[in-house]
């Protein structure tokens, strides 16, 4: 298993998660790049990269549309370096909302153990992302057919194609794996395709839509205070006084200063503008404890630090704002960015771009998605906010009219339909493993207590002081003790879930033949014996209505109703072959002798069958709806062609 010192290798794709402004954006965007870098020296002399193999796969636009017949490229990775047996499992990796890599199936947590389970590894590109990109663009029209929906009856699709590719049957179990977005992914692809997918491993996934997640903001605030990370309360502080300066500075008309110290590309022209830049300032923070990532962009414990100039008492908003610019700058010279380009009719008018070689960007489409499915707007007008309250939902909803069409009025009905169709955050779901961090601000629409479904609790690991996705990442030196113990009760998870559907498809295959009690002299054979059983269990509900004659004079009913039936069944099978066959239920009473105290001697030794077959008798009590249950046809027919003449030649000619 691949043990990697340092920061050498991360997962690439847990930064294809949820994010709002664009700076977050970006941010992301550098730290993928980074670690593209990272893994590219790390593995292209240690990986058997002749193994991946890239290819397309044509999806269907609207998967529950017949009537449209239009098709999309989607692009996906293999590695079957480590897949040794034909019964192997296979390993799924889904993808976000961003572009996947071929390192998607090098590097990671699911890479180590799909080496260990000798596992064939696969991943799927998320429809309209990366190079999956609608033929058509990306006007709104054409992201009609961008949902979580169609992109799980992606996978299925997906999940076929493989298996007829690499001739896989029902041995080959499937384990899916994806950590934010795609996690939710993960988890949904196991709820609502359990056929396909035996366990899922669901890694900061935030499965319950949220309109206003103002929680988000909070959390960002609570894990700059965590010291066990290097926060402070002194670092919450400092932040606070400085967005606090920030909006004192731009409600006295300092705008010009605010934008020289802050570097921005030009003075904030309106309002829209300014919230831009407290939007851009307020992404740092966000960045740095939603990936906490020393070396990549900046810890908690280094942000802390420059806010607080490594000190211990709080120096106040001015001072504060001078630690909130210098972090800034340090934003600046990590990025790249020559300055803080905090336009808003710039950011829309990229958000507009509806080609084809802006489908890289993914902005626009996961703006799109956030409107008609999630929300998940991080908003500040909760005063334990540590930002400012100019971050609130009438801003970033305004953007789904102005873009798409969609009335803002419309949002929470959306929202309200994702949680229904999926379950929100206590989905009944079985053989899904959530995994969260205490510091990732994600974690508050994730599962993060037990839940219980018939019986079943929910699989959750909890992992103190790790932020988003860190479980996805492979081994290192560096990692704290808890994070060490989750990856491991990750893979005793999968572990049991490989054991479990083994065991299960080898319970499957055996013949189902019952075990018998015999006598030492006869020969015991399954099929026989399945048959036996069988005609004991039909001779039982026979026997049972026979038993209602206990008195005489029920005995000379029976029989006088009897004669008038058979009168009538024969007639009627004398006019038609096929009607004897389907005579009266009633019939079934005929077959042997009511008289009184009969039924004793059989009804011992249909007992003694029962318990051989291992099959219970019904109470008396139930016997008398056993009389109202239509028979067997094979069982009428020996009741009215019994003692008649001349019928066996005609009942048998009416079978041909």
């Amino acid at each position: 298993m691949l043990l990697v010192s340092g920061h050498c290798l991360i997962l690439l794709l847990l930064l294809s998660c949820v994010d709002a402004g664009q700076v977050l954006r970006k941010i992301k965007e550098r730290v993928r790049d980074l670690q593209l870098q990272k893994v590219k020296q790390h593995l292209l002399t240690r990986q058997p990269l002749q193994h991946v193999k890239e290819g397309r796969i044509h999806q269907p636009l609207n998967h529950f549309n017949r009537q449209d017949v239009g098709t999309f490229p989607q692009r996906f990775f293999v590695n079957d370096a480590y897949w040794q047996q034909p019964d192997g499992p296979v390993f799924l990796f889904i993808g976000g909302e961003g572009p996947i890599f071929k390192f998607d199936v090098l590097a990671g947590h699911h890479v180590d153990m799909a080496e260990k389970h000798q596992a064939l590894l696969v991943a799927l590109e998320h429809r309209f992302y990366g190079d999956s990109i609608n033929p058509d663009g990306l006007k709104t029209e054409n992201l009609a057919d961008l949902s979580s929906q169609q992109a799980l009856a992606d996978l299925a699709v997906f999940h076929q194609y493989i298996s007829q590719t690499f001739n896989l049957t029902l041995r080959n179990t499937w384990i899916s794996f994806g950590g934010s977005y795609s996690g939710s992914l993960s988890a949904w692809f196991r709820g609502k395709y359990p056929h396909l997918v035996y366990g899922a491993v669901a890694s900061s996934a935030p499965v319950k839509a949220k309109l206003d997640f103002s929680a988000y903001s909070n959390t960002v605030g609570l894990s700059l205070t965590n010291e066990a990370v290097g926060g402070s309360e002194k670092c919450l502080a400092a932040v606070r006084g400085a967005f606090s300066a920030v909006e004192v500075a731009l409600m006295g008309g300092n705008i010009s200063q605010l934008a020289l110290n802050f570097g921005c590309c030009q003075v904030p022209k309106d309002l829209d503008d300014q919230i831009e830049l407290i939007g851009s300032l307020a992404d740092i923070f966000m960045g740095a404890v939603q990936y906490n990532e020393e070396g990549v962009f900046m810890s908690i414990k280094e942000l802390c630090g420059v806010m607080t100039n490594n000190g211990s008492t709080y120096e106040g908003e001015m001072e504060s704002y001078n630690r909130l610019v210098e972090l800034a700058q340090i934003y600046r010279s990590t990025s790249k960015e020559p300055c803080l380009d905090i336009s808003h009719e710039k950011t829309v008018k990229d958000l507009m771009d509806t080609s084809l070689h802006s489908g890289r960007r993914t902005a626009r489409q996961w703006t799109y998605q956030t409107c008609t499915e999630f929300g998940f707007y991080q908003t500040c007008e909760d005063t334990t906010c540590p930002f400012s309250g100019m971050l609130t939902l009438q801003v970033d909803t305004k953007l789904c009219p102005m873009l798409f069409g969609i009335s803002q009025h419309s949002l929470p009905a959306r929202i309200a339909f994702t949680n229904a169709y999926y379950g929100g955050d206590n989905p009944h779901t079985h053989r899904i493993l959530y995994v969260n961090g205490g510091i990732d601000p994600w974690k508050e629409l994730s599962v993060v207590r037990d839940r219980t479904e018939e019986g079943q609790e929910a699989q959750i690991i909890f992992i103190e002081d790790t932020a988003h996705c860190a479980d996805m990442m492979s081994r290192r030196f560096t990692d704290r003790w808890s994070l060490k113990e989750a990856r491991q009760e990750i893979e005793n998870h999968v572990a049991t879930w490989l054991k479990t559907a083994a065991q299960e498809m080898k319970e499957k295959r055996r013949p189902l033949a019952l075990p018998a009690v015999r006598s030492g002299s006869e020969e015991e054979h399954p099929d026989t014996d399945r048959l036996a059983c069988k005609q004991s269990s039909q001779a039982h509900k026979l026997l049972e209505t026979r038993t209602l004659v206990s008195t005489p004079v029920q005995a000379v009913m029976y029989t006088l109703a009897w004669t008038v039936v058979r009168g009538l069944a024969v007639t009627f099978s004398s006019l038609s072959p096929y009607a004897a066959r389907t005579a009266s239920p009633s019939s079934q009473k005929a077959k042997g002798r009511f008289s009184v105290g009969t039924e004793k001697p059989e009804r011992d030794a249909h007992q003694a069958e029962a318990r051989r077959c291992r099959k219970p008798l019904l109470p008396f009590s139930r016997v008398a709806g056993l009389d109202r249950t239509r028979p067997r046809q094979d069982w009428i027919r020996r009741i009215l062609t019994s003692r008649i003449p001349g019928t066996e030649g005609r009942e048998q000619s009416s079978l041909n």
